[in-house]
């Protein structure tokens, strides 16, 4: 990978605060120790979107949340209708989680339909500016199946395919990126998210083919980067 400067690397990072016990306090006292590091978005809880959108309000950095999260079984018409409600709150990027149960049994169209269906509302609610990522939960998947899963959010007009909710048996792996991007191809954004901590991870994400990441510890991460010169 040619060499990187903080700025860059910044907008390659959704800083992330999805922690159950999050609330208004913690989250306001977050977003403004991170409101002009320069992040792609801030990923919040969906409750936070509001306070996102008011604080990230004259900045470059987008909101980011959560549809269908952590687990991904909700029914198509709830996740799409959340989608929906979180873009008129304040949201440029929804992160879906598919349907894990319905993707092992091997149910592509009913994944697909399911995908489809928050990619489309986004995209009513946005006129077409809204992002939406779909995550795998790649711990529970095999490879085969991480590629399939793949394919299937790109057939459903997803923009991006992402690894992992944070809350699954396991974060992202180099080996996950590398599977998602050769199925995607190269116009489809993928995200590594989960257990991404320190600036050697990140860089092999990207280095693998990740286009996004979503940490928690953006800021260490780039401050690791600012030491290194």
């Amino acid at each position: 990978m040619t060499a990187m400067d903080t700025a860059t690397l910044a907008r390659a990072i959704d800083q992330t605060l999805l922690a159950p016990t999050a609330g208004y306090a913690e989250a306001s006292a977050w977003m403004d120790s991170v409101r002009d590091a320069g992040f792609a978005t801030l990923c919040v809880s969906p409750f936070l979107v509001p306070l996102a959108a008011q604080k990230l309000a004259g900045t470059d950095t987008l909101v980011c949340s959560v549809a269908g999260f952590p687990l991904g079984y909700s029914n198509t018409e709830t996740k799409a209708e959340e989608a929906a409600l979180l873009v008129t709150l304040g949201c440029a990027e929804v992160d879906m989680v598919l349907n894990v149960a319905a993707l092992l049994e091997g149910e592509d169209s009913f994944v697909c339909d399911d995908i489809r269906a928050v990619v489309d509302s986004v995209a009513h609610a946005s006129e077409g500016r809204g992002l939406v990522k779909v995550i795998l939960e790649t711990g529970h998947l095999t490879e085969e199946q991480v590629d399939r899963s793949s394919r299937i959010a790109v057939r459903a007009g997803a923009h991006y395919v992402k690894t992992s909710t944070g809350f699954g048996p396991r974060g992202a792996s180099v080996r996950d990126v590398e599977i998602m991007r050769a199925a995607v191809g190269p116009d489809i954004g993928v995200k590594a998210a989960g257990g991404i901590r320190d600036l050697e991870t990140a860089l092999a994400m990207l280095e693998a083919g990740a286009s996004r990441l979503g940490a928690s510890a953006g800021l260490e991460i780039l401050d690791a980067l600012e030491r290194r010169g």
